[in-house]
């Protein structure tokens, strides 16, 4: 056989090879931890909708923006916000620093393991609590020691850490998106310091396009190093209509699919799908007591009441937790 011969019935063999191998590659499920059901079919239509070439409705990439609540959405958010209980484990750690605290609340009461009665005080304690807890440091010492205890402190109930308590059909959405060309933010109530520690190295996403509540900061010159100090007080909370100014404000565009869990989500959703173009809103609903918590309109953590009244009027996608995830923590 002539050399043209052996390059001619190469070719041959890879062309045969690929058109072999593209069906298969084409049928990889790229959202493994899902079911096959109405969620799954409703996320795989709508990106498949936006990036299909052929498509009416094609969404050029640079507008193919994704947005997602954190807490309770992304990660476990029960039995209390995991920012929460950082703050309340830190009030502790401090107490030596503060003996005035044993007989003032809402201090006292948590330093007696009480911290619902702390809690109870309303939302003036709260702010104090994260006050005291988050502020005097530098925002590199606040990381580390968010990090030293994110690290180390299992959730009471199911003794995992709270980067084990992720939802692995949300990282593989996450990965799903990207992998077509769409940009993803963390739109959350937390604190963008507190969840910057983590996010690039649990969802991949950067800190640039990680957006939560602002705690006020100060720039100084400490032994002639700049530094950003953490003070008392909020300068921005990322929740309820706080999410679209800050989606404004941070991406200047408006995201074509949001995802949430809670009625502090609402708005983001309104905000991204109450207009006439492609998009997907999808509400995370926790049914699964069994694998994880159950709850929705009664829950004074991630309550879900005008959201799931709105996700029917506006037929939006509702992940039923146990239903749709064969899955729910990264094994």
């Amino acid at each position: 056989m002539t050399t043209f011969g052996k390059k001619a019935l190469s070719q041959l063999c890879l062309a045969a090879t690929t058109a072999v191998a593209s069906p298969a590659l084409a049928q990889t499920d790229p959202l493994p931890s899902w079911a096959e059901s109405r969620s799954k079919a409703a996320i795989v239509d709508f990106v498949t909708q936006v990036t299909d070439e052929g498509s009416p409705d094609l969404v050029p990439q640079e507008d193919r923006i994704a947005v997602f609540d954190n807490d309770g959405t992304l990660w476990a958010e029960q039995p209390n916000y995991v920012q929460l209980a950082f703050a309340l484990d830190r009030i502790r750690a401090l107490a030596p620093e503060h003996p005035e605290w044993t007989t003032t609340e809402p201090y006292a009461s948590i330093l007696k393991g009480d911290d619902a009665a702390a809690l109870a005080r309303g939302e003036k304690a709260l702010m104090q609590i994260i006050a005291d807890s988050h502020s005097g440091l530098t925002t590199e010492e606040f990381a580390k020691v968010v990090h030293d205890w994110i690290t180390t402190t299992p959730n009471p109930v199911t003794g995992r850490l709270p980067t084990q308590m992720i939802y692995q059909p949300m990282l593989e959405l996450l990965d799903y998106l990207r992998a077509n060309g769409f940009e993803t933010y963390i739109v959350s109530g937390g604190g963008v310091e507190f969840m910057r520690v983590f996010a690039e190295a649990t969802y991949g996403v950067p800190p640039e396009n990680t957006i939560g509540s602002v705690g006020k900061l100060k720039y100084d010159v400490i032994d002639g190093q700049p530094v950003l100090l953490k003070e008392p007080g909020i300068a921005f909370v990322d929740d309820g209509p706080g999410k679209p100014v800050a989606i404004s404000t941070h991406i200047g565009r408006r995201a074509i699919a949001a995802f949430g869990n809670s009625d502090g989500d609402l708005q983001m959703l309104e905000y991204t799908c109450l207009q006439q173009a492609p998009r997907l809103c999808a509400f995370v609903h926790h049914t699964d007591a069994e694998r994880e918590w159950a709850y929705d309109r009664d829950s004074h953590i991630g309550k879900l009441d005008k959201g799931l009244d709105a996700a029917g009027t506006f037929n939006w996608t509702l992940i039923d937790m146990g239903q749709d995830w064969t899955t729910i923590f990264p094994q």
